[in-house]
Order: C-alpha cells, then sequence, then structure tokens
C-alpha cells in the first residue's frame, strides 16, 4: 500500500471524528503553526500600527534578533500576511507593511489580546487554584 493511497486510509480513518473544520482540511493546523511561534503574532501586532522599517521592527519588538526578524517576516510575506517594499538606495531601505489580508486578521488579534488582558487575572487565580490542589506530575 502506498502513502499516495488514501482510499483505504479514508476507510480506517472514518471512525475517527471530525476535526475542528468538519471533513475538509479548513487550513487551521497550518495556521496555527505560523501564529503560534514566538515572533510573528507581536510582528504583526507591530505592523498593525502601520508601515515599519526593518530596524524599527526590531527595536519595537524586544528580544527578537536579526535573523528571526528576517525569518519571520520572510514567512508572512510568503503567507500573504505582509508586503515588503525594498528601496534602490545605500543603506538599502525595507519598509513592511500588513497585506488587507493581514489586516483583516489584525481584527482577530486585537481582540485576542483583548481577551487576554480582560482574563489574565482570572486565568492566574485559575492556576494558582490548580496548582494548590493538583497532586504533582
Amino acid at each position: 500500500m502506498s502513502v499516495a493511497n488514501t482510499a483505504v486510509s479514508a476507510q480506517v480513518n472514518a471512525d475517527e471524528p471530525a476535526g475542528p473544520c468538519g471533513d475538509d482540511d479548513c487550513g487551521i493546523r497550518d495556521l496555527l503553526a505560523r501564529l503560534g511561534d514566538r515572533w510573528t503574532m507581536l510582528v504583526l501586532v507591530e505592523l498593525s500600527h502601520g508601515v515599519r522599517r526593518f530596524r524599527e521592527l526590531e527595536r519595537a519588538i524586544p528580544g527578537i534578533s536579526q535573523r528571526m526578524l528576517t525569518v519571520t517576516t520572510k514567512r508572512l510575506c510568503r503567507d500573504g500576511l505582509v508586503e515588503r517594499t525594498a528601496y534602490a538606495t545605500i543603506p538599502p531601505q525595507v519598509d513592511y507593511r500588513l497585506t488587507p489580508m493581514g489586516q483583516s486578521m489584525a481584527g482577530i488579534m486585537t481582540a485576542l489580546a483583548d481577551w487576554s488582558r480582560d482574563n489574565m487575572a482570572a486565568i492566574g487565580a485559575a492556576r494558582a487554584r490548580w496548582d494548590a490542589t493538583a497532586p504533582p506530575v
């Protein structure tokens, strides 16, 4: 049986519950992998405030290295969330901005950040209750 043959696989997996998107692949795992890395959300949040040059992004995101900022912005450009504009100057200047798709995600990120801020104390209290009563791992 080859990896490409999905007929048998589909029959074997038919008893498994459908994922968060039902039977189709809505791309949620890929999206969560991208957004769940250490730097993506911070870059997107910073770009939601407007166009930024590379060094502006680097200064605005404490702890990010030049290499990780480069990797993260390239991935975001590849995904169509960020647009990169390079200017033929000496030294070269590069601007980053959210694309329309990236801007549509900014509202979701803002809502998530607001929820996190609003519930931070409750989450901390829940963790303290759990830690006080849960058996050690």
